[in-house]
């Protein structure tokens, strides 16, 4: 024992003087320089369409014999009403519990047989069904998924499943005071509704909507088959051909939903108005952390369109690519100026970070930060500096230069699997731009400018709203010390009821 002592002894005095005949080698003395970035070199973008007006894509990837394969149908939360919020979710949900001819644990038991991962999602723009399986199995995996687009069962008692597994989450959700705020923003903020459903949307969903909804929304001429891998366009459309052939076109006309899609371009300078409109506080008593955000509705949208020929023509909005440069150098990671300012040299928190939701003709922005209840004002107040700081403070090109990079390279990486250029040529796809935006990608983001930055945080950030869910009794004073004369609404958690136009419960 005692000679195990000295040797560890000894050897903790030798680490020590070498660090120091060393120099201090170990210790960082310099940040380093980030390196030029890569550039990202997009196969062919192949394209067709089946008589029924579905659009087929195809890149192909013959390295790996892998096939990425995704169904986007251009119709998400957005295709619902406020009083069926939640409904594009359950629908894609229950595309694989079931159809016509094969049960919801066949399905699963066929995709596990083929080492394939079958899986849909949604967004406020759209729903998206994939898969992922070796080239050689391609056929017998597309077979299953073409079943599930076009023939769901939405049984009754996988209906009722889906129902209850939802409520008892939201139920849970509702009492954390992170998804509370994104919850109250949907509406408070963005005047939208939440994507997954409220608890009295949910529970009054009936079969019949679902029915109705996948008929009217689920359209060949409205969706979109990509496929990324070892597969050519001529294999990808005999898949297509053979399994989608008969799937019904709607002969919709979806030109008048798209035209109106103006891009915004300069506008009035809004830097006299101030940042913060309107202070909204869920009480959420003994919670053992407080919610923190910043909410702004944007009237920039993701892209600029025009018809013509009747057909829509669109590029990316003019200000797409600052409002991403600005994102990431607010709050895009790490070492992001909210979470610098926040986390790094307060240690009020465990991280911060902001985000756009693009849509059409518009964008939901709102930061996002977690601290105990007793620093909530002080978070809120900081927030709202950094805020201010993008359209009147400096931004130095040695600290923009990197934020540009992460963008680059974050994009750069997500194109090197199947599964990534398939969901970035997915989103072009659902906002109706060209594939061959994805080439323009890192020039674009390379060019953007503080200015630029600055113009954008000056004629948009500006009358938004400071969300906060925690234990106000804790924070009342220094809020109202922090924001004076600004009036504070305040709205107890176990009353909440965003269905209601004041947000609250009936008395």
């Amino acid at each position: 024992m005692k000679n195990g002592k000295w040797k560890m002894e000894n050897t903790l005095k030798l680490f020590l003087m070498l660090c120091v005949l060393s120099g201090g080698v170990f210790a960082q003395t310099t940040e380093p320089k980030p390196s030029a970035p890569k550039t990202v070199k997009i196969p062919a973008v192949k394209e067709t369409k089946l008589k029924n007006g579905l659009t087929i894509v195809v890149v192909e990837r013959k390295n790996v014999p892998l096939v990425t394969v995704q169904m986007l149908i251009k119709a998400g939360a957005q295709g619902e009403s406020k009083k069926q919020a939640g409904l594009a979710n359950i629908t894609a949900s229950l595309l694989s519990k079931g159809t016509k001819t094969r049960s919801a644990t066949q399905i699963a038991e066929e995709m596990e047989f083929l080492g394939a991962d079958l899986t849909s999602a949604v967004n406020w723009n759209s729903s998206v069904v994939s898969v992922n399986v070796m080239s050689d199995k391609i056929e017998k995996a597309f077979g299953v998924i073409a079943d599930t687009i076009l023939n769901p069962a939405f049984s009754q008692s996988e209906i009722d499943l889906y129902k209850s597994q939802s409520l008892d989450g939201l139920k849970y959700n509702l009492t954390q005071p992170g998804f509370l705020t994104n919850y109250v923003a949907s509406v408070f903020s963005y005047k939208e509704h939440p994507a997954n459903g409220t608890p009295e949307s949910i529970e009054s969903l009936v079969r019949a909507d679902i029915v109705k909804f996948h008929g009217d929304k689920f359209l060949p001429e409205n969706s979109v088959l990509v496929f990324v891998g070892d597969i050519t366009l001529k294999s990808a459309t005999d898949l297509a051909d053979k399994y989608l052939a008969g799937w019904e076109s709607g002969k919709k006309n979806e030109i008048a939903r798209r035209i109106g899609v103006l891009t915004r371009i300069g506008g009035t300078d809004n830097s006299q108005i101030p940042i913060v409109n309107r202070i909204l506080v869920v009480d959420l008593p003994n919670s053992g952390q407080a919610s923190v955000s910043f909410a702004k509705h944007l009237t920039n949208g993701r892209v600029a369109c025009s018809p013509v020929n009747r057909i829509l023509s669109c590029q990316p909005n003019a200000s797409y690519f600052p409002a991403l440069a600005l994102n990431s150098l607010l709050g895009g990671g790490y070492s992001s100026r909210l979470n610098q300012e926040i986390r790094i040299k307060r240690g009020l928190t465990y991280g911060a970070g902001s985000s756009f939701s693009w849509r059409d003709q518009n964008s939901n922005f709102g930061t996002r930060t977690q601290t105990k209840n007793e620093s909530a004002a002080e978070v809120a107040e900081l927030v709202v500096a950094e805020l201010k700081k993008l359209s009147e403070g400096d931004i130095p090109e040695a600290e923009l230069n990197p934020r540009r990079l992460v963008l680059t390279g974050g994009f750069g990486r997500n194109l090197e699997t199947n599964q990534g250029l398939a969901a970035a040529l997915a989103d072009l796809y659902s906002f109706r731009l060209p594939a061959d935006t994805l080439n323009t990608f890192m020039t674009s983001v390379m060019a953007v400018n503080d200015k630029q930055i600055k113009q954008f945080a000056a004629e948009n950030f500006n009358s938004g709203d400071i969300i906060i869910v925690g234990d106000y009794s804790v924070f009342k004073d220094d809020l109202a010390k922090r924001f004076p004369n600004m009036d504070i609404e305040v709205i107890k958690a176990d009353e909440l009821d965003i269905t209601k136009e004041n947000l609250r419960k009936a008395n």
